[in-house]
């Protein structure tokens, strides 16, 4: 629902005002399973939107189809107000949508600067140009403020705050430059230090307004801090649209706790 009325459609974002993307009616269904039920989002250019809810509520879902990853069951996704039927992850990437999953999808064995061009490194008479693969790396790492020892270093030697900063930003660079950026669980099994450096991350991706962002995490604080608004989804359905600003970490940890309860009454009338 949205800070008025179940029904009604939440106040513009913090971005320019127009939706890049917009969801509407989807459903995913798995056999007799229902993931997503009569979805609808929308997500600002420049906005950075808080996507939270409990385990298996279908947020990970919801990202896959945005992906390419998975087709909806029923539904419509709209990228800058036209129609879209994502065929594939490559084919949302080609129109401006990328992910960053909790894997990361790097290489530990490998050094940063050769995870930075995984699938995409630059290349001269056929042979891969190493001296542009390093100094590109320590450039674009440098913008966007990830501090690491050396673009040499291999990714297993490096914290997991560092790891995903290097998976956000391979992505941020990659050609087509994303529109819209997708961070699944970012945040996950990370320290206060750690998760800093994320947080730090996706708050100057913000300043600088070039893409808009659907960030997943269980930290309802964290979240607050650095995104302009906060979708809740429960039992499939976007329960809850606010912007930060007008609610807070005690308002949603109460929402899933009455979800805690009607579940476990309904699991008691059930027994009874």
């Amino acid at each position: 629902m949205s800070e008025e009325t179940p029904d009604t459609a939440p106040a513009k974002t913090a971005g320019s005002g127009q939706d890049i993307l917009r969801v509407e009616n989807v459903s995913k269904r798995y056999g007799a399973v229902t993931a997503l039920t009569d979805i609808n989002l929308r997500l600002g250019k420049g906005e950075v939107l808080g996507l939270i809810g409990d385990n298996g509520a279908g947020k990970s879902t919801l990202l896959k189809i945005i992906c390419g990853f998975q087709p909806p069951t029923t539904g419509q996704l709209y990228l800058d107000g036209q129609p879209v039927n994502l065929k594939s992850v490559d084919h949302a990437r080609s129109l401006g949508i990328d992910a960053v999953y909790q894997d990361l999808a790097l290489v530990n064995q490998l050094p940063v600067y050769v995870n930075m061009f995984l699938n995409r490194e630059p290349t001269t008479g056929g042979l891969l140009n190493v001296r542009n693969m390093k100094k590109l790396a320590k450039e674009r790492l440098d913008e966007m403020g990830v501090r690491l020892p050396s673009v040499n270093s291999l990714v297993a030697e490096l914290s997991g705050g560092q790891r995903q900063a290097i998976a956000v930003a391979r992505s941020v660079f990659a050609q087509p430059q994303p529109k819209i950026l997708l961070l699944d669980e970012p945040l996950a099994a990370m320290g206060v230090k750690e998760g800093t450096i994320i947080l730090d991350l996706v708050q100057k991706l913000k300043e600088q307004g070039d893409v808009s962002i659907i960030i997943i995490a269980h930290n309802y604080g964290q979240v607050l801090d650095v995104c302009d608004r906060v979708n809740m989804i429960q039992g499939g359905q976007i329960t809850f649209d606010k912007r930060s600003a007008d609610t807070s970490a005690t308002e949603l940890t109460d929402l899933v706790v009455a979800e805690y309860r009607r579940a476990l009454e309904e699991r008691q009338q059930e027994a009874s």
